[in-house]
């Protein structure tokens, strides 16, 4: 075949010439900022909506990046929603603004908090700070897009050991499928004081990973088992020797409890094992977020996961036989006087049946140690989990605790309470996180993060569609864990 030399010259110049052409330039992109309006700090998990239905949700800084080349350059009216936050309403009653998306440039908008508790930045997932990494702003994180390949995960368990925070979840999800992993999975950070992030900003976790990479189990794994773990507390054995224990629970399905076992943190493999397997028909096991508390020198385990009703000595043979673990019950005298007191009993009493007592006339409302009440409406409501820690600040215990069946999110309702004592009376309580139709479930306080002698206190929960809405979950938030920060000088937090 011959070959036409001038169309081998042509062609030759079209290869030079594309090879010459510059490179196209970025995408030109404009930034909003979403503002507390008392605080002046970025809002995480405020959604902006365009008029055609393009949803964008702010970064852990409060930060969405506008690339899309439609909406540059343009006056684009956005509504702006935010559980527990408001935007004014305009003359037609729309919550929303319109932004000129010129590019390159960045638009500060502050939105009101109706929470007395602040959303301050999401712990785990995919993408905490994306937006942030677009704009080509610094983060705190070490991995601000991705960690451990973890896009999703449940409910935390925290505690201080060998000078570091561990953390236990439950079910994680990864990136490259759409199952995860169900052993519970596990990671340490650092503690503020030896090189960790200020609370105020973030936590670093370095994760335990498999050979690929992915969260990996924290307990061996058994066939389609669930493995979840529960009443993680440290405490120290017979020698003096500092233990990480807690509880396993092995499932089949939610409703379905095949085992129960006392497990213990092992150092030289970094995995939870088996110390002493557990009665399935008893009660008397660690669960929620245990803690040390002392009673005429005695040193106490308190644990329990509505409120702590049950206790153990923290001695070893006593963690090690729930025999002699003690439960707070009440007694009815021959007159029918209700005094309550703690006793060696493997069967706490449960909300259920003090709702019980309550109706049938046995016990009068004022005499249940545990039932909590809206500071607002004056209304009892159902707790689910919560935590309770001691704070010097306010010289009482604490409680945040999540409420089920709420009117505005069934599982989504956050309260805060205060006792003199661990097990109660706990009453008046104030909702300081509020969901719209969407799950806040399992918080848990971290006394560690406590700044200005307990003024401020942290808590995690895990936010989640499921239980509360059928459908449209939140991009990258949902089945994640995010960190609030409460200022328990705020007078909303008093009985007026």
């Amino acid at each position: 075949m011959k070959l036409n030399l001038a169309k081998c010259v042509g062609l030759v110049c079209m290869i030079f010439a594309f090879r010459a052409m510059p490179e196209k330039a970025p995408l030109p992109m404009h930034a909003i900022q979403i503002i507390d309006g008392k605080t002046g700090r970025g809002v995480p998990l405020v959604q902006l909506e365009t008029v055609s239905r393009q949803k964008f949700i702010t970064d852990s800084a409060g930060l969405i990046a506008i690339v899309d080349p439609a909406l540059i350059g343009q006056a684009v009216f956005f509504t702006i929603t935010s559980h527990g936050y408001e935007f004014p309403a305009d003359g037609f009653g729309i919550h929303g603004k319109t932004f000129q998306l010129k590019p390159g440039e960045e638009t500060k908008i502050k939105i009101n908090r109706i929470n007395i508790a602040e959303r301050i930045y999401r712990i785990t997932g995919e993408g905490i700070y994306r937006d942030s990494i677009m704009l080509g702003r610094s983060t705190p994180l070490k991995n601000p897009l991705i960690n451990g390949q973890v896009v999703g995960q449940d409910s935390a368990h925290v505690v201080s050991y060998q000078k570091k925070l561990y953390w236990f979840f439950g079910d994680t999800q990864k990136q490259s499928y759409p199952l995860g992993q169900f052993s519970t999975s596990g990671a340490f950070s650092e503690l503020p004081a030896t090189g960790g992030l200020d609370p105020n900003v973030g936590v670093n976790l370095t994760y335990f990973v498999d050979a690929k990479g992915f969260s990996r189990p924290m307990y061996p794994p058994k066939g389609a088992q669930l493995h979840w773990v529960d009443g993680v507390v440290v405490t120290k054995d017979a020698a003096g020797n500092e233990k990480l224990i807690g509880t396993m629970s092995l499932l089949k399905s939610l409703a379905d409890v095949v085992g129960r076992e006392l497990v213990m943190y092992d150092d030289k493999t970094d995995q939870l094992q088996t110390l002493k397997k557990l009665d399935l028909q008893s009660k008397a096991y660690l669960s929620g977020h245990p803690f040390h508390h002392q009673v005429e020198g005695v040193d106490y385990i308190y644990f329990g996961n509505s409120w702590p009703n049950q206790r153990m000595k923290a001695n070893w043979a006593d963690v090690l036989n729930p025999e002699v673990y003690e439960s707070y019950k009440p007694d009815f005298d021959k007159d029918g006087k209700c005094t309550w007191a703690w006793r060696i009993d493997p069967s706490p009493i449960t909300n259920d049946e003090i709702s019980r007592l309550i109706k049938s006339g046995r016990m009068k409302e004022q005499d249940a140690a545990f039932r909590l009440k809206d500071i607002r409406s004056k209304k009892t409501f159902i707790p689910q989990n919560g935590s309770v820690v001691w704070n010097d600040y306010r010289k009482k215990f604490v409680m945040i605790i999540s409420e089920v069946g709420g009117a505005t999110s069934y599982l989504g309702e956050i309260y805060y309470a205060e006792s003199d004592h661990p097990q109660g009376p706990w009453g008046d309580a104030v909702k300081v996180v509020t969901h719209d139709r969407y799950s806040f479930y399992n918080p848990v306080i971290h006394p560690i993060f406590d700044q200005e002698n307990g003024r401020y206190i942290y808590f995690e929960g895990t936010y989640t569609y499921t239980f509360s809405r059928k459908d449209d979950p939140t991009p990258m938030y949902d089945y994640n864990q995010i960190m609030y920060r409460l200022d328990l000088a705020d007078d909303r937090l008093r009985a007026k």
